[in-house]
């Protein structure tokens, strides 16, 4: 065997292994979600889709569900225009401390999520909005928002600024400049952190733990609840409807910016 071929062998042993330690709790909750038994069982005891039926009936995890979407749909709402913003004048403009900005940005990595949230709840309970959805929201896109401005920078940076200087010299206020040559150059990074945003927001569990009550709990807290008692089938399809939101995001991204655009960004 030469040593090219032995190379090729081992890298895609190691492939392989990836994909498969990666789609294994994907393809164990998926069988699981259409058990015929009234508990989760892998092989699963029968094929049948009864516990979709299960949670489509059941009113707690619609709202719960509900709710999750109404959170990230505001975190989205607000990340778009601040983390656009954002974005642009990083990679664009010489910003004092840009440095400093930058390590900032890497602060929901560096400072632990309970630290945020605990943080956030304090802030909140002193402003005497705790018990409401919407701050929620606030609260997912302040941890979140970093990737917002990555993805924002990603594009802006490879703009050309020749583009707006001749819209300037073809007498184009600043504005119509902005909006009509930048804002289009940088919607491939704008849809990529709406829809990250959007994700992230909607699967958030430790800042939406700390800062709902049992009136508006979101379907992460929800689902933490329910197995805190036991563990059924039913839990395991609506695993499998985060799993889906999360692949029709990916597909909505490979449609409207292309998946190759965005990895390339990275």
């Amino acid at each position: 065997m030469t040593g090219a071929r032995s190379k090729a062998v081992v890298l895609w042993t190691f492939v392989v292994i990836a994909l498969v330690v990666l789609s294994a709790p994907t393809l164990v909750v998926l069988g699981a979600s259409f058990t015929a038994g009234n508990m989760i069982t892998f092989p699963p005891e029968g094929l049948s889709l009864k516990w979709y039926a299960a949670i489509a009936g059941a009113s707690d995890l619609r709202d719960a569900f509900t709710r999750s979407v109404i959170v990230a749909s505001i975190c989205t709402a607000l990340a778009i225009p601040s983390g656009t913003l954002a974005g642009i004048a990083l990679s664009k403009y010489r910003v004092r401390f840009a440095n400093s900005l930058q390590v900032y940005l890497l602060l929901p990595f560096t400072v632990p999520l309970i630290g945020s949230g605990i943080g956030l709840m304090l802030v909140f309970g002193e402003w005497g909005i705790l018990g409401q959805l919407w701050p929620v929201g606030v609260a997912c896109c302040v941890i979140n928002l970093p990737f917002m401005i990555w993805a924002v920078t990603a594009s802006a940076s490879s703009l050309d600024p020749d583009l707006e200087l001749a819209a300037a010299n073809c007498g184009a206020p600043p504005l119509s400049t902005f909006l009509a040559v930048t804002v289009p150059a940088v919607t491939p990074g704008i849809i990529t952190g709406a829809l990250l945003m959007f994700i992230l927001a909607l699967n958030e569990f430790l800042v939406s733990l700390l800062l709902v009550d049992a009136r508006i709990v979101t379907l992460p807290v929800q689902i933490y609840n329910s197995i805190r008692s036991i563990i059924t089938p039913d839990l395991a399809a609506i695993s499998v409807v985060f799993i889906a939101v999360a692949a029709l995001a990916i597909a909505l991204l490979d449609k409207l910016v292309g998946l190759d655009i965005f990895l390339k960004s990275k």
